[in-house]
């Protein structure tokens, strides 16, 4: 197995209280890197919920203006709410309405909000603008085109606590480009921790990353064969162990179908089954899995209670200043193959 790279701290002015939505049970889910082949940098990732997230696929064109400071009709950030105008385009999966979970911009840029229970955000500073959780993401993908550039503009705000129904979630951020550039952000402590290296290519939730790498390390992977022993439940743990594992077996791809069949593979074999317990948790599933081929701009989604993989290119859209806001619900079992025509202008952004 390949050796990860040393993290990096990051102890700057950032100090972020984080949340997205009331959510009454842990989002466990699981992302992917595959940045070491030849062809394409491509990602997934799984979101795995006891209930639907209300997942719409979303293009939202350059040019449009974000309130940070509300969650829905909800004013979240009174003092100092961070206001901006989207640079680049992006595709994204919302979360309930409130913000996005997982997409990509235009320049290649992608990022994942998964569940990090030992998350500490620390106090507000309202010196800084704040962004609410569910607009942690997108404010990303609106004003950065590489890791480098997103953890820069992430240093100018805060991240603030959205909260709904008196529940609370904590919640880390994995970013890559197209270049195969990673960085994965948690708040341990009131301060943020930066991983920020093309060799973080997995993340699920808990233990932070720092002791999850430290467990992938105990683990003697060295002479793959059917009968090395791998951890095979469905906590965060054996999930990243996993994940490390058949990374490294896939095999260089020919071309994005490939790619993106590997990739799904992957998510696949560390999704979460109906009705399997997680700690306290309770039972839930993988709602639906996603993969991004960042070189050339689609996107694949795969709800799980429907029996196809859909595909959308962000190229063929419109996204010049005052293009319309186009969207779709992948709800639908007759959706299949490439749905790029399939997207309906939307009235408004969701957020």
């Amino acid at each position: 197995m390949k050796q990860y790279a040393m993290n990096r701290t990051v102890t700057g002015a950032l100090v972020v209280a984080a949340g997205l939505v009331a959510f009454q049970t842990a989002d466990a889910c699981s992302r992917i890197l595959w940045n070491d082949n030849e062809l394409a940098t491509v990602v997934g990732r799984t979101m795995d919920w006891p209930e639907s997230t209300e997942p719409v696929l979303t293009v939202m064109p350059r040019g449009l203006e974000r309130d940070g400071g509300r969650t829905g009709s909800t004013v979240t950030v009174e003092d100092n709410p961070a206001k901006w105008t989207s640079e680049y385009a992006s595709m994204v999966t919302t979360i309930y309405g409130i913000g996005s979970v997982d997409g990509f911009n235009e320049r290649g840029l992608a990022g994942h909000l998964l569940y990090l229970n030992d998350t500490d955000f620390g106090s507000r500073d309202a010196s800084k603008p704040g962004v609410q959780a569910g607009l942690w993401l997108q404010f990303v993908l609106d004003n950065a085109a590489t890791v480098d550039e997103a953890l820069e503009v992430l240093d100018t705000v805060q991240v603030v606590m959205t909260e709904a129904n008196g529940h609370k979630s904590n919640v880390h951020l994995a970013l890559e480009d197209a270049s195969g550039d990673s960085a994965i952000i948690e708040y341990i402590d009131g301060e943020p921790v930066v991983h920020h290296d093309r060799e973080y290519q997995i993340m699920t939730n808990d233990p932070t990353y720092d002791k999850q790498l430290e467990l992938l390390s105990q683990q003697d992977f060295s002479n793959p064969s059917s009968d090395t022993p791998l951890p095979g439940n469905v906590k965060a743990t054996d999930r990243f162990q996993r994940a490390a594992y058949y990374l490294e077996m896939l095999p260089e791809p020919e071309d994005e179908r490939e790619a993106i069949a590997g990739i799904l593979a992957i998510a696949r074999n560390v999704s979460v089954p109906f009705g399997a317990p997680y700690k306290e948790f309770g039972i839930y599933n993988t709602e639906y899995r996603t993969a991004i081929n960042l070189d050339d701009r689609r996107y694949f989604f795969e709800l799980t209670t429907s029996p196809n993989v859909i595909w959308t290119d962000l190229t063929k859209f419109d996204l010049r200043d005052g293009a319309p806001v186009m969207t779709l619900d992948p709800d639908n079992i007759d959706l299949a193959g490439n749905v790029t025509a399939s997207f309906q202008e939307a009235d408004n952004a969701p957020f």
